[in-house]
């Protein structure tokens, strides 16, 4: 049943295991996790030849990649593979369900059929959950797991992630809602993966902020100290120095003392304390972008605080746009603006790219970038490139005009594999599974936040 696709040693070692039991395969990006559901797929409709396979991931582009490698690698045809969405009206899946042998579906649309008793789960005999780390708490894959270890008659589940987290009740919690009983876990450094891996080379880069930049960090650093010392006066900030705490350190901070707000409702301290910390926290991003991001992301976000001010009724952004030092920083930041002064890493990433380009006219780069905001700036930078084509990877959620509806999302990745651009420039919807076509360069615009 197998067409056009050999099986890796180290994929036929983990299928072994799947056939055997629930399996949970932690696989590095790019390792090829779904050949392990397409050939532990072939096996069970080997053994089950009336049976159906169920394939879960939580987005559209990533159904539509299932959908493509089975139609592509199993011998099948093409129209008993389908793919079921929210779009598709309840009574149409009914309806192809019956049909199919391949269902890959977001697992909202089954949870929906299921409890609605319009798809008989009785007969499939494999379901596989990608990005396997999302089953907990309320999330659509706990429901379908434990109504499918319910009524299947030859119930097996396959579970895929690149990234199960660093917390090991988290992991735990993943085990039991999908009933795993035994885990295949694979890195680079395996003898059986190490063959298939290409050599990485990481090059850090350093740059020095300008000393105008310094100059508005100055101010944004002194309203912080300001607000620092206030919980450190009410004794709520337990340390020796207020002239750097960390995000991790106010967020902890934070959430203690809305718990202790509303246990002593009369303490108007604690309630000043959490206003005082909401400034911060805005302050804070605003030094992040500064010294992280650049020109245009600072002064987008600190008009925006401007103009909020107008408008709330929050005391925490009227002190801010009231405060000597925030109005320095607003002032200084306008003048980058005019002037067109760019943050030494926008400065280095567009040498980067112009050199790989005129060095290699069928280079693909991908450039990583945490804040929408900013990876407009940068793809307009880098289009001013000669022979660079930059164009932006987001999210669907709309801010201004950077959404990306799903459809576009994989209309936008076959551009970039056909060559029709050069340079992706992907906020973190890159990350999660999407099948990034083979590039040269990756290029993070600063240190990774998440794990995946």
């Amino acid at each position: 049943m197998l067409k056009d696709f050999t099986p890796r040693l180290y994929q036929e070692t983990i299928l072994a295991t799947c056939t055997e039991k629930n399996t949970l395969v932690v696989l590095p990006t790019g390792m090829g996790k779904t050949a392990v559901s397409l050939l532990l797929g072939v096996h069970r409709m080997t053994i089950y030849p009336k049976s159906k396979i169920l394939i879960l991931s939580p987005t559209k582009p990533l159904c539509q990649q299932h959908v493509d490698t089975f139609r592509k690698h199993m011998k099948i045809e093409k129209d008993k593979v389908v793919l079921f969405t929210g779009s598709i009206s309840p009574e149409k899946r009914k309806e192809a369900w019956g049909n199919a042998k391949v269902i890959v579906a977001t697992p909202q649309s089954i949870e929906n059929d299921v409890i609605s008793n319009r798809i008989p789960m009785e007969d499939v005999s494999l379901v596989v959950f990608d990005e396997a780390h999302r089953a907990v708490g309320e999330y659509a894959y706990v429901f379908v797991a434990k109504q499918y270890n319910k009524v299947s008659k030859c119930a097996k589940i396959l579970a895929l992630t690149a990234s199960p987290g660093s917390d090991m009740e988290k992991i735990k919690e993943v085990c039991k809602n999908l009933f795993i009983e035994e885990v295949e876990i694979r890195t680079d450094e395996d003898p059986d993966v190490k063959p298939y891996i290409k050599e990485i080379r990481v090059d850090w880069l350093g740059v020095e902020l300008p000393p105008v930049f310094k100059e508005a960090q100055k101010f944004l650093s002194a309203f912080l100290k300001d607000r620092m010392k206030k919980l450190k006066d009410w004794g709520l900030l337990k340390r020796q120095s207020v002239s750097y705490v960390s995000k991790k350190d106010l967020l902890q901070l934070q959430s203690q003392i809305r718990v202790d707000a509303i246990a002593e409702r009369t303490n108007f301290t604690l309630w000043n304390a959490i206003s005082v910390l909401a400034e911060i926290m805005k302050v804070y991003h605003g030094q992040e972008l500064l010294e992280t991001q650049g020109v245009a992301a600072l002064h987008k976000y600190l008009e925006k605080l401007q103009s909020e001010s107008r408008t709330t009724k929050t005391k925490a952004v009227k002190n801010i746009v009231r405060d000597l030092n925030f109005r320095s920083a607003l002032i200084k930041a306008q003048r980058m603006k005019d002037e067109k002064l760019e943050h030494p890493k926008l400065v280095e990433l567009q040498r980067i790219v112009e050199k790989e380009v005129k060095s290699n006219k069928d280079i693909k780069i991908i450039v990583f970038n945490q804040y929408r905001d900013n990876a407009q700036d940068i793809e307009e930078k880098l289009n001013s490139i000669k022979d660079v084509k930059a164009k932006i990877f987001v999210g669907q959620m709309k801010k201004g005009d950077t959404g990306l509806s799903q459809k576009e999302q994989i209309e936008r990745l076959e551009k970039f594999k056909a060559g029709e651009f050069n340079v992706l420039i992907a906020t973190t919807v890159g990350e999660e599974g999407l099948d990034i076509p083979l590039v040269d360069i990756v290029i993070f615009y600063e240190p990774v936040p998440s794990a995946v």
